[in-house]
This record gives structure tokens, C-alpha cells and sequence, in this order.
């Protein structure tokens, strides 16, 4: 079992808009907004059904990240 480090604390990431520039905001686990019952799912169990081929056995953690400014999404995937 792996641990994403900035699902439990242990590090922070900054990352900067490529469409505006500013800093972008984690808003958490990419699977978490999938459903209502997602976030209480097994970890590893969402990751073989994320649509994402590599996330479980590359041992990464996909975070949703948001730019407050223009609003667009990114996806960034944080080594586990």
C-alpha cells in the first residue's frame, strides 16, 4: 500500500496555471468527485477504475487542480 504525501499532509505542491499563470489550488483526489459514495471507496479499487491506465500500478494519485483565476482544471498525477 502506497501514500499519496499530499493527501496526508506530508508535503505541499505548487503548480502555476499554463492557460493564466496564477497559482493553482489542490482540490483534492480526482476520484473523490466521481460520486457520493467515491470518497469512501477503496483507494486502490478507484484507482483500477479511473480511466487512467497507470495510476495504480505507477503508484500515482490524481489530484484535481483548480486555477482561481480562470477557472480551468487540470489533472496532475503525485508520485505515491
Amino acid at each position: 500500500m502506497s501514500i499519496c504525501p499530499i493527501c496526508n499532509g506530508l508535503r505541499e505542491v505548487f503548480f502555476l496555471c499554463t492557460h493564466c499563470g496564477v497559482q493553482m489550488q489542490d482540490s483534492g483526489r480526482l476520484m473523490d468527485f466521481y460520486d457520493d459514495y467515491s470518497p469512501y471507496m477503496e483507494i486502490d479499487l478507484m484507482k483500477m477504475e479511473d480511466g487512467y491506465p497507470d495510476t495504480h500500478s505507477g503508484k500515482k494519485c490524481p489530484h484535481l487542480f483548480t486555477c482561481p483565476s480562470c477557472q480551468k482544471d487540470e489533472v496532475i498525477f503525485i508520485k505515491e
